[in-house]
């Protein structure tokens, strides 16, 4: 399903997307803030596509003047989610390539995830994890209304293989 903002396209991830998301996730300031490693190769990003990206709660952040894929959003639930939730609620979660931080974009499609969730998916809860040290995703989640909730201390991030700390924050619906 597609979901539309006044600049963004929000659609499901194409294995064609490949070489796109392959030059931005190879970007070492990208994946280890968000939890994952750098991507290695355009075989690894078709990879990450097919058995990651591909799932439903996951989209592709695109620019509709110009199709061009710049980063991703989710909506995960159950397993896929990284804090506990019950079964009405959901965790948030995006990253933009370097060239397109500081204009909005994760804003815009986390506001629209954050509209889908609530009016269309009827949560009562969502929540954004954030790695210790990762100010824009930090401003993101508070620009968005989430308010600090709590920290876990040392997360293991298995796709680093490393612990660190990671803050939540919470956002209720409008009533």
């Amino acid at each position: 399903m597609n979901l539309y903002t006044e600049r963004l396209l929000l659609r499901p991830w194409r294995e064609s997307d490949a070489e796109m998301l392959y030059t931005h996730a190879r970007d070492p300031e990208i994946g280890p803030r968000c939890g994952w490693m750098p991507h290695t190769s355009r075989e690894n990003s078709l990879e990450v596509i097919r058995t990651v990206l591909a799932r439903p709660g996951c989209w592709a952040i695109v620019l509709r003047q110009t199709d061009a894929v710049i980063g991703s959003v989710s909506l995960m639930r159950g397993e896929d989610a990284h804090a506990p939730l019950t079964e009405t609620e959901a965790e948030i979660g995006y990253w933009i390539a370097r060239p397109y931080w500081g204009q909005g974009y994760a804003c815009e499609a986390a506001r629209e995830i954050i509209r889908y969730a609530f009016d269309e998916q009827g949560c009562t809860a969502l929540w954004c994890g954030f790695h210790d040290g990762n100010e824009q995703s930090r401003r993101v989640s508070e620009k968005c209304g989430f308010r600090y909730y709590h920290t876990n201390r040392l997360e293991f991030i298995p796709k680093l293989g490393c612990h660190r700390q990671v803050h939540y924050a919470r956002l209720l619906p409008e009533k």
